[in-house]
């Protein structure tokens, strides 16, 4: 384990962090028409769009998600574990990633096993936009014991 990666406490499962982050993405959710109006005008942090073909569908999803980065990897994902655009881009394995302003760049997507690059994606929640960076600092431990997280490779065309 990478002495970075040793920083971050012992997995731990918590109730507590487990109702919480269904209750804070379901106020984001609500307020999803007002931040993606806000994302396209202006920008936020390491904000970014992902969309991915629904795995029942086929149908594109959109979410936006923070894409985090260390050194020249890149990672996305979620703190309690699979949710929806979790399960799709793991059924697809792979999508498109938007940054502002609009530039669409097709990605492959792997989830990280535990251990130590799963552990750097941790440590790179940090670069959330506030509060979600303090709120997953808070929470490192049960993100350990039950998040899920990809490492995103972007496609370069040929």
């Amino acid at each position: 384990m990478s002495p970075r990666a040793k920083r971050l406490p012992a997995p731990r499962y918590s109730a507590f962090w487990h109702r919480f982050f269904p209750i804070q993405y379901a106020l984001i959710q609500l307020a999803d028409p007002l931040v993606r109006l806000f994302w396209r005008r202006v920008g936020m942090g390491n904000v970014v769009e992902l969309r991915v073909p629904g795995r029942r569908t086929g149908k594109p999803r959109s979410v936006l998600l923070g894409l985090l980065r260390d050194g020249e990897r890149l990672f996305l994902g979620h703190p309690n574990g699979h949710v929806d655009w979790t399960r799709n881009l793991q059924a697809a394995g792979e999508g498109e990633l938007v940054f502002r302003p609009s530039t669409a760049r097709p990605i492959r997507a792997r989830e990280l096993p535990d251990g130590d690059l799963r552990d750097r994606a941790i440590l790179a929640t940090t670069q959330h936009v506030f509060p979600g960076n303090l709120i997953y600092r808070l929470a490192w431990r049960h993100i350990r014991a039950a998040g899920a997280f990809f490492e995103i490779e972007i496609v370069e065309s040929p």
